[in-house]
């Protein structure tokens, strides 16, 4: 991999689109050189791009990453950007699993209905219609 990479490298690296791309440079989260009409994307682009699909999986708001981001350059050693980004995450793990026992929850009950449905159906049919 070369210190650059054009936006069709950044795209099949990535799996990404060269919209998202325009996106994510358009709202300032990564910073590709323009060489006339082409954009060339640095390692520092490439590191983004990948906490910022990360930080997307993660369910993190655009500007939650970067906040985070923006934190890497102070000069402590990225202690508040770690700090900072194992907050947010903690935060976002908690509500993920909060969610994922909501979904359990409504699974089992959906489950219950079905169980529900299927014996009334069965008794439906066994019983002699009236005819």
């Amino acid at each position: 991999m070369t210190d650059q990479m054009t936006i069709r490298e950044m795209c099949e690296a990535f799996d990404v689109t060269p919209r998202t791309l325009r996106f994510y440079e358009a709202k300032e989260l990564i910073f590709p050189f323009r060489d006339g009409q082409k954009r060339l994307y640095s390692k520092r682009d490439r590191a983004r791009l990948k906490l910022i699909l990360r930080g997307k999986r993660f369910g993190f708001s655009l500007e939650e990453i970067r906040q985070l981001l923006d934190l890497y350059h102070m000069d402590d050693s990225q202690q508040t950007q770690l700090q900072r980004t194992y907050e947010t995450a903690l935060a976002h793990l908690r509500a993920m699993e909060a969610q994922r026992d909501e979904l359990n929850e409504a699974i089992e009950e959906l489950r219950d209905q079905i169980k529900w449905g299927e014996r009334e159906l069965a008794a439906r049919r066994s019983k002699p219609s009236a005819a």
